[in-house]
C-alpha cells in the first residue's frame, strides 16, 4: 500500500501530527494530488545533486500540469485555482534552488516514514494481550519462521528414525545373542561355521547388522545437517534478528520509535532451544545404544563426540543470548533520560529470558553487578568505583510478566561511590548499555548528551573508552536525535526548517548541510559563537522550557521555534501589522521564549520588533499564553495599544490562545456587620507592557 494511503488511516492523535509537517514551502494539497509519483522519486539523492534535483522539480511541475488538465476536465474550478496557485509559488521561491524543495520533501518523506513507525509501534503494544506477535512480519522473518518450522519437522522425524532404530538393533540384539547362548558361534560375527545352517542364520545377521549400520549412518549424517541448519538459524536469530532490537532498544532510549516487544523473538527462540534439547536428547540416546552393540567402524563411535560438542555449543550460546536488559536501568524520576543514574537515587532495570521453560521457574538466580573491572576501564585516568546498593539479587520466575515469560525486575536500586578495595567482578555475559553516573543532578545534560551521542555512534555494549576519543556524527545522525528529543516527550518533532536553523548555529552558513561532520567537542563542550554557553545547554534547556512551561502551545504548532532572525523578516514583513510568530531565544542560556510582530511607523514604513525573551523564573508566575493575551505597548501618548493580532500566518490570537489562558473569577460581594452589601474589591488583572521608545 502507498505510504500516503496509510497514513490516511491511522488515528486522528497522528493525523493531526501529520497535518503539522506541511507548510506553504510544500503543500500537502500537492502531497495528496501527487502522492504515487513523489513516492515514486529518489528525494534524498536529488537533495545532494544540483543536476538530479533541477531534473525532478521540472518533472514535478510537468505533473502539476498534468493533474491540472484532469481537473479542468472534471470541471474542477476549485483543485483548479489551488494548483495553479502551488505552480506559481514553487516557480518563483525553487526554481533557481531546486535542492531546497528537494530537502523539504526527502524531510517530509522520513517525518511520514517515523510517524507510520511510531503508529505502528503503539499499536502493537496496545495489542499484545490479544495478538502477542501481532507485528508485520517482513520477507526475511517469514524465510526464518519456515526455518524453524523444517527443523521442527526435521527433529521429530528424527525420533522415528531413532525409534526404528532402537526396535532394529533389539531384533540384531536378540537374534545375536539367541544364535550365541546355542552355540552355534564360534568366534564371533567375523568367525566362520562348518554347519550350513549356521552359515544361513550368520547370512541373516550379518545383513541385519549392514542393515542397522546403514541406518546408523544415515541418522548420524542427517544429524549433523540438522545441526549445521540449527547453527543457521541460530546467527539468523542471536545476530540479525536479536542484534537488531537490541539496535532499536538502543534507539528508542535516546528518545526514537518506540521498541517493538520482544514476545516473537521469544517464542522463536523458544522453539529452537525445544529442538535442541530433543536433539540432545536423541544424541544421548545414540551413547546409550552403541554401549548396548557396537561392531568395528561403527558410526556412532566416530562421530557422536562431535555431535554431542557442537550441540552443547549451540545450546550454552542460545540460553546466553536468550538473556536480555529488557528495560535499561532508568531512574523513575527521569523516565525519559534512561542510563543516567545520580548517586543515592533510586533507580530499576529488568532483565528477562527469552526462552519459555516452566520447568525454569524460580531456578535462575541474577544479580546485578558495577562491571568496571576490565583492564580497559582500568586503564581510565580518575575511573570511579560504585556498589549497588539495595535489593540486587532476584530468582527469576514467571509472575513478573503478564505473559509468563522469565523474568527479573530490580525496582529498588542505589548506587554508592567506593572509597577503597576492590568491587567484586562479575561472569555474567548479559550487559545493560552503559550508564553515566553523576552525583548531582546539575550534571543531567551533559550526561544526556553523552548517552545520545554513544548510543547514536555505536552499538558495541561495552564501549568504556567511546569518550577517550569521541567519534564524530554527521548532520543526519544528528538532526534525527535532536528531533526526537522532542517527539518523545511531546507531539511534535522538528521541522526540516527548524533543524536548518539548529544546522547553522552548529555549523554555520552552508548550502547542504547532509553529510557535514559535527564533533562530540562542537556539539556539547565548546561555547557556539558568541555565546557563552555550549549548543547543547542551550538547546536542552530550550526542551526544558517546552516541556514545562509550553508544552500544549507546542504542540498545537503555535511556536515556529527555531528560525534565523533573516527568515524571520522575511517571512513577517509582507504580512499585514500585528502578524506575529513565536520563536526561541538565542542568547538565552537558561532557555527563553519571546514573540516577534510586524507594525507600520508613522511614515508607513514596515518594522519587526521583538519583545525581550521570556524564561523561566517569570513563566512560573504567569502562563505564556496569558502574556501574549494581555500584552500591550505604551506609545508615546501614553495609550496601551496591543501589538498582537494575527498568529503567523494569520490566526487570530484569541482563537489560538484564549483557551489556554487562565478563567478569571468573578469576585464575591462581601456582607458587612450590619447585613449591608460592602463593594466587591475591583479586580486586578497583571499585564504585560513594554514603553516603546521612537
Amino acid at each position: 500500500m502507498a505510504q500516503w494511503n496509510q497514513l490516511q488511516q491511522l488515528e486522528t492523535r497522528y493525523l493531526e501530527q501529520l497535518y503539522h509537517l506541511y507548510s506553504d514551502s510544500f503543500p500537502m494539497e500537492l502531497r495528496q494530488f501527487l502522492a504515487p509519483w513523489i513516492e515514486s522519486q529518489d528525494w534524498a539523492y536529488a537533495a545532494n545533486k544540483e543536476s538530479h534535483a533541477t531534473l525532478v522539480f521540472h518533472n514535478l511541475l510537468g505533473e502539476i500540469d498534468q493533474q491540472y488538465s484532469r481537473f479542468l476536465q472534471e470541471n474542477n474550478v476549485l483543485y483548479q485555482h489551488n494548483l495553479r496557485r502551488i505552480k506559481q509559488h514553487l516557480q518563483s521561491k525553487y526554481l533557481e534552488k531546486p535542492m531546497d524543495i528537494a530537502r523539504i520533501v526527502a524531510r517530509c518523506l522520513w517525518e511520514e516514514q517515523r510517524l507510520l513507525q511510531t503508529a505502528t509501534s503503539a499499536t502493537q503494544v496496545d495489542g499484545q494481550a490479544a495478538h502477542p506477535t501481532g507485528t508485520v512480519v517482513t520477507e526475511k522473518q517469514q524465510i526464518l519462521e519456515h526455518n524453524l518450522q523444517d527443523i521442527r519437522k526435521r527433529v521429530q522425524d528424527m525420533e522415528q528414525k531413532m525409534k526404528m532404530l532402537e526396535n532394529l538393533q533389539d531384533d540384531f540384539d536378540f537374534n545375536y545373542k539367541t544364535l550365541k547362548s546355542q552355540g552355534e558361534l564360534s568366534q564371533d560375527l567375523n568367525g566362520n561355521s562348518q554347519a550350513a545352517a549356521t552359515r544361513q542364520k550368520m547370512a541373516q545377521l550379518e545383513q541385519m547388522l549392514s542393515a542397522l549400520d546403514q541406518l546408523r549412518r544415515q541418522i548420524v549424517t542427517e544429524m549433523g545437517g540438522l545441526l549445521t541448519a540449527m547453527d543457521y538459524v541460530q546467527k539468523n536469530l542471536t545476530d540479525e534478528e536479536l542484534a537488531d532490537w537490541k539496535r532499536r532498544q538502543q534507539i528508542a532510549c535516546i528518545g526514537g520509535p518506540p521498541n517493538i516487544c520482544l514476545d516473537r523473538l521469544e517464542t522463536w527462540i523458544t522453539s529452537l532451544a525445544e529442538s535442541q534439547l530433543q536433539i540432545r536428547q536423541q544424541i544421548k540416546k545414540l551413547e546409550e545404544l552403541q554401549q548396548k552393540v557396537s561392531y568395528k567402524g561403527d558410526p556412532i563411535i566416530q562421530h557422536r563426540p562431535a555431535l554431542e560438542e557442537k550441540i552443547v555449543d549451540l545450546f550454552r550460546n542460545l540460553m546466553k543470548s536468550a538473556f536480555v536488559v529488557e528495560r535499561q536501568p532508568c531512574m523513575p524520576m527521569h523516565p525519559d533520560r534512561p542510563l543516567v543514574i545520580k548517586t543515592g537515587v533510586q533507580f530499576t532495570n529488568k532483565v528477562r529470558l527469552l526462552v519459555k521453560f516452566p520447568e525454569l521457574n524460580y531456578q535462575l538466580k541474577i544479580k546485578v553487578c558495577i562491571d568496571k573491572e576490565s583492564g580497559d576501564v582500568a586503564a581510565i585516568r580518575g575511573s570511579r568505583k560504585f556498589n549497588i546498593l539495595g535489593t540486587n539479587t532476584k530468582v527469576m520466575n514467571m509472575e513478573e510478566s503478564n505473559n509468563g515469560s522469565l523474568s527479573a525486575e530490580f525496582k529498588h536500586l542505589t548506587l554508592r561511590e567506593q572509597r577503597c578495595g576492590n568491587g567484586g567482578r562479575t561472569n555474567s555475559d548479559t550487559h545493560s548499555l552503559p550508564v553515566v553516573v553523576i552525583s548531582n543532578i546539575c550534571q543531567m545534560p551533559n550526561a544526556w548528551a553523552s548517552i545520545l551521542w554513544y548510543n547514536m555512534l555505536t552499538n558495541h555494549p561495552k564501549n568504556v573508552n567511546f569518550f577517550t576519543k569521541p567519534p564524530v556524527g554527521t548532520w543526519d545522525q544528528v538532526a534525527e536525535v535532536l528531533s526526537w528529543q522532542f517527539s518523545s516527550t511531546t507531539k511534535r518533532g522538528l521541522t526540516i526548517e527548524q533543524l536548518t536553523t539548529l544546522a547553522e548555529k552548529l555549523l554555520g552558513p552552508c548550502v547542504n548541510y547532509s553529510g557535514c561532520q559535527i564533533t562530540w567537542a562542537k556539539f556539547c563542550k565548546e561555547n557556539m559563537a558568541g555565546k557563552g554557553f555550549s549548543f547543547w545547554v542551550w538547546l536542552d534547556n530550550i526542551i526544558d522550557l517546552v516541556k514545562k512551561y509550553i508544552l500544549a502551545l507546542w504542540n498545537e504548532g503555535y511556536i515556529m521555534g527555531f528560525i534565523s532572525k533573516e527568515r524571520e523578516r522575511a517571512i513577517l514583513s509582507p504580512k499585514p501589522p500585528g502578524t506575529f510568530l513565536l520563536r526561541f531565544s538565542e542568547s538565552s542560556k537558561e532557555g527563553g521564549i519571546t514573540f516577534t510582530w510586524v507594525e507600520k511607523d508613522i511614515s508607513g514604513k514596515t518594522q519587526i520588533q521583538s519583545v525581550e525573551p521570556y524564561t523561566k523564573q517569570q513563566l512560573n508566575s504567569m502562563s505564556f499564553a496569558d502574556i501574549i493575551m494581555g500584552y500591550k505597548i505604551m506609545d508615546a501618548t501614553n495609550i496601551l495599544v496591543s501589538p498582537l493580532v494575527y498568529l503567523y500566518p494569520e490566526i487570530p490570537k484569541e482563537e489560538a490562545f484564549g483557551k489556554y489562558c487562565r478563567p478569571e473569577a468573578a469576585p464575591e460581594p462581601e456582607m458587612g456587620g450590619d447585613s449591608t452589601i460592602t463593594q466587591p474589591y475591583l479586580k486586578t488583572k497583571f499585564i504585560c507592557v513594554t514603553p516603546l521608545v521612537r
